[in-house]
């Protein structure tokens, strides 16, 4: 009996009735339906996917792994707007 697994996967883009999904942490791209999302999902939500033998069965969204990948980035933006990534400490210090 195949045994189901779970793996996380964002919502790289629409194409037509289409969505890109990037998949686990090699992010694989993998076209899905947009009928097997959740009807409010979007780009860049992110998502727990079930796989019963090599099939998605289920789609759901992961609103805290969403949250958490808008914080890491609106932290690198700051970062970037402040110049931090500009700045070099000097010998010495």
């Amino acid at each position: 009996m195949e045994e189901v697994r779970y793996e996380q996967g964002v919502i790289d883009r629409f194409e037509g009735e289409y969505a890109v999904i990037l998949i686990g942490q090699t992010q694989r791209p993998h076209d899905v339906m947009r009928t097997m999302l959740p009807p409010n999902a979007r780009e860049g939500d992110w998502l727990r996917i079930q796989w019963l033998a090599d099939q998605i069965t289920a789609i759901e969204l992961d609103p805290e792994a969403t949250d958490a990948a808008r914080r890491r980035i609106q932290a690198k933006l700051a970062r970037l707007r402040r110049g931090d990534h500009l700045k070099r400490e000097e010998p010495g210090e």
